[in-house]
């Protein structure tokens, strides 16, 4: 449906959501290398350029001078064309290809500000050129596509500009690209072709785009031999009418000798001038093309957004399926440290011999089963006695829990990187994290300080336990270290892990332990306190884990996704159609 542009407040409503759509796909980033993010890109990038260069300035500013892009195929005849509708040289015509390197807009004087600024067509700078001097190139072709020629003209009338475009199918990529932005810039089109090439692909794609956005679009069949014009001429007006375009005017131009002056005769070219002439002596036609056009322009534009908005989702789709990789491995590994911590495997080999030494074995067993009464004075004797021990067994614990932080840490990372390698859009994320992963020393470094600091915690639970004063003496004789080893040891107390002797040797370990803290303590105090361990424990192997996952997850958020984006987007549509609609009173 196209909509005329209108006035007041309706128009600058219109404006105002067309506003708010460039503002939020200015800020969309598609970082992600996922299956669509290419052509998704490319539909944003033109999305914008046809907001920016196009449909707002001309929402804006219905009155300006209309814009007529004059392009078509290599060798096509274009710039040897608006020479001759203007009767002078303003743009070099060469057999050399690509000729026009640098786009020229030629208007009348008296509208020359209209096109000085950035109206229209804003990220190409000015070049402006003196009235009759001859035709000028650029620097390089790097400088052509970032400049736009300017050049008034008293040939052409008030209220047109012509704008004379690279080849539509240019050898040069940026002069393709430019030619497209530029036809999507006008308000009109002078299509040229030859005899040779009328039915080629490439511009017959840019016709049917011109019929679906409704541009109205003049054709100019060039260099045609006299013999074969009619012929010519009836079967590419029948593909006009085939493809939507009938209304479209189709004018001629046979294959003839420059004059001296360098110029096609001016009768060659002045059906198309006159036609271009009508057009600008007519303000009610001027407008009325604007609008349709304009019209045209902003459902083509909205129907890209919505493929934009498509492209915006499967990137938030795809970055939550990544970050739940991550955390599904990091969960993994925190799952397996407190199903290691909690069956027995952490009370075997030097835990289990230090342990041992501490504790000894034998008689000692006994007596404390058989006579939990005395156990103070046995155990208080013992550890008095001999106590680098205890150090020895805190240090194993020690070792031992970094290890299995360490490992486990590694083998997350490692299943991140499988993952991670499978998904394409992933690579360049993970490569991201790669370079800011923490060294071995690092991570070794961070997973000893949280065990430490939950063997410090541990200790400090002890002591708070006895601070009742009937207690201390008993604390102070077995000792805070040596208590809160046994503590340590009930955390881990459990015999699924262990094989064999293990079983029987870990199993009168925690039975030791156990019945040492139940005779200071109580037992509802050491299943507390054991719980609370346990608790703590688990809560600082995930502190650690959350750590190491948090270089994925920061690098997944610099990639600058936002998971609203596309309802944004969406929402942003919705809002141009309504205000279009109310703006044309429906």
């Amino acid at each position: 449906m196209s909509l005329p542009a209108g006035t007041g407040d309706a128009a600058r409503a219109v404006l105002s959501a067309l506003e708010e759509l460039r503002e939020i796909l200015e800020g969309l980033r598609l970082p992600l290398d996922i299956e669509d993010a290419a052509p998704s890109r490319a539909d944003r990038r033109e999305v914008l350029d046809q907001l920016g260069d196009y449909i707002i300035p001309r929402y804006e500013q219905l009155e300006a001078p209309l814009v007529c892009v004059v392009g078509g195929s290599t060798g096509a005849g274009k710039s040897t064309l608006v020479n001759a509708l203007l009767r002078e040289h303003v743009t070099a015509a060469s057999a050399i290809r690509p000729t026009t390197r640098r786009p020229l807009l030629v208007h009348h004087p008296d509208d020359e500000p209209w096109f000085t600024g950035e109206r229209i067509l804003p990220g190409l700078a000015r070049v402006h050129v003196a009235p009759g001097a001859p035709p000028t190139s650029p620097a390089s072709d790097d400088v052509a596509v970032r400049e736009l020629e300017l050049r008034a003209s008293a040939a052409l009338p008030p209220g047109l500009a012509l704008l004379d475009a690279p080849d539509i199918d240019s050898v040069v990529s940026e002069n393709r690209q430019l030619a497209n932005q530029l036809l999507a810039a006008a308000d009109l089109w002078v299509f040229v072709t030859t005899a040779a090439r009328y039915g080629d692909a490439v511009p017959w794609a840019l016709l049917t785009e011109a019929a679906h956005r409704q541009i109205v679009v003049a054709v100019v069949l060039d260099r045609v031999p006299s013999g074969v014009a009619a012929e010519v001429r009836g079967d590419l007006a029948e593909r006009l009418e085939d493809e939507g375009l009938s209304r479209s005017p189709l004018f001629v131009v046979g294959e003839t000798e420059l004059g001296e002056d360098g110029l096609l005769p001016a009768d060659d070219v002045a059906s198309l001038l006159g036609w271009l002439h009508g057009i600008a002596a007519d303000a009610g036609s001027r407008a009325a093309i604007a609008r349709q056009t304009l019209g045209g322009a902003v459902d083509a534009t909205l129907g890209r957004t919505t493929l934009v908005a498509d492209g915006a989702e499967h990137q938030a789709e795809a970055f939550v399926r990544l970050a739940g990789q991550v955390d599904q491995a990091y969960a993994e590994a925190h799952d397996r440290i407190i199903a290691a911590t909690a069956d027995g495997t952490m009370l075997r080999g030097e835990v289990l011999s230090r342990w041992q030494e501490f504790v000894g074995t034998g008689e000692f067993f006994r007596s404390v089963e058989a006579h939990v009464g005395r156990i103070r004075d046995r155990v208080g004797s013992f550890f008095r006695g001999r106590p680098e021990p205890a150090e020895h067994v805190e240090e194993a614990i020690e070792a031992g829990l970094q290890t299995l932080l360490v490992a486990e840490s590694e083998r997350a990372a490692a299943e991140v990187d499988h993952r991670w390698r499978r998904e394409p859009g992933a690579r360049s994320v993970l490569a991201t994290a790669g370079d800011a992963l923490p060294g071995e020393d690092q991570v070794a470094r961070e997973a000893a300080a949280q065990v430490r600091a939950w063997q410090d915690d541990l200790l400090s639970m002890v002591r708070e336990e006895g601070a009742d004063k009937r207690m201390t003496a008993r604390i102070l004789a077995f000792g805070v270290n040596g208590l809160g080893i046994a503590l340590m040891v009930v955390v881990f107390a459990s015999t699924g892990g262990l094989v064999g002797a293990e079983i029987a040797v870990a199993g009168g370990t925690a039975v030791v332990a156990q019945k040492l803290l139940e005779a200071i303590f109580g037992d509802d105090a050491v299943r507390r306190m054991a719980a609370t361990a346990r608790e703590n424990l688990h809560a600082r192997a995930g502190t650690f884990l959350a750590a190491q996952a948090d270089v994925y997850r920061q690098a997944l958020s610099g990639t600058g996704i936002d998971a609203s984006a596309a309802k944004r987007i969406r929402t942003a549509v919705s809002a141009v159609v309504a205000a279009r609609r109310a703006e044309a009173g429906l």
